[in-house]
């Protein structure tokens, strides 16, 4: 796998990348595409997350469960899609969550949450690849074992970090954090068969920006505009 990560993530996850599991994995991706399966996101975009927000900048960390599994729509960052795709309703409750919570106008067909990613937000799927048009079809095949792994470093070797955990499947989590040195937002899952009954409302985003400044750190401007291609 051609693949694109940042050097602080390869070094923490060095050891990770060489155990069985992760190697089966491996062998498990290869088999899938010699097979034709269709699978997203593109190779090279399935560490993605790790590219876009080194460790030494982690501030945030959004779990998502896996990615999206129609055409063009996963590269690798949750809840996000590339330029010119139309954002899923997950993520349109997300913006009008944002707006409610701190005015900001959702931006009109754009759902690249890469500036985010860019400001310290890790935007981690619970399983960085999907089969075409079959949800949670890679999650059972080591990648859980690789995100909590992730997740289970952050928390012994970052203090300050917010994790915001939408949703039982990211609540599960939770075990994995020390909450005695990190802080824990939790909410309904922003998915239009949730979202009312605790995700609207939530304000995690000035939550979230509070804390930093708590913690003497620059707030996220969660105001989005195009990605500069």
């Amino acid at each position: 796998m051609d693949v694109q990560i940042h050097p602080s993530w390869k070094l923490l996850l060095k050891e990770e990348f060489s155990k069985t599991y992760f190697l089966q994995l491996v062998t498990f991706l290869k088999t899938e595409k010699a097979l034709g399966k269709k699978i997203f996101p593109p190779g090279a975009l399935i560490f993605n997350a790790f590219d876009k927000t080194p460790f030494d900048e982690l501030k945030v960390v959004i779990l998502g469960q896996d990615p999206y599994h129609g055409e063009g729509q996963a590269h690798g960052l949750s809840f996000s899609v590339p330029q010119g795709i139309k954002p899923p309703p997950s993520l349109q409750n997300i913006f009008k969550e944002i707006k409610t919570d701190l005015g900001i106008e959702i931006p009109a067909g754009y759902g690249n949450l890469e500036k985010w990613a860019r400001q310290g937000v890790l935007l981690l799927n619970a399983a960085l690849t999907v089969r075409e048009g079959e949800p949670l079809s890679h999650a059972k095949f080591g990648w859980a074992e690789f995100t909590d792994t992730v997740i289970k470093k952050i928390s012994d070797e970052k203090t300050g970090i917010i994790f915001l955990l939408w949703g039982k499947f990211a609540q599960e989590k939770q075990a994995l954090i020390d909450e005695t040195k990190h802080f824990i937002l939790m909410a309904a899952h922003p998915s239009p068969f949730s979202a009312e009954k605790g995700f609207f409302g939530c304000k995690h985003f000035s939550k979230t920006n509070q804390l930093l400044m708590q913690l003497g750190q620059q707030p996220i401007d969660w105001k989005l505009h195009p990605v500069q291609e």
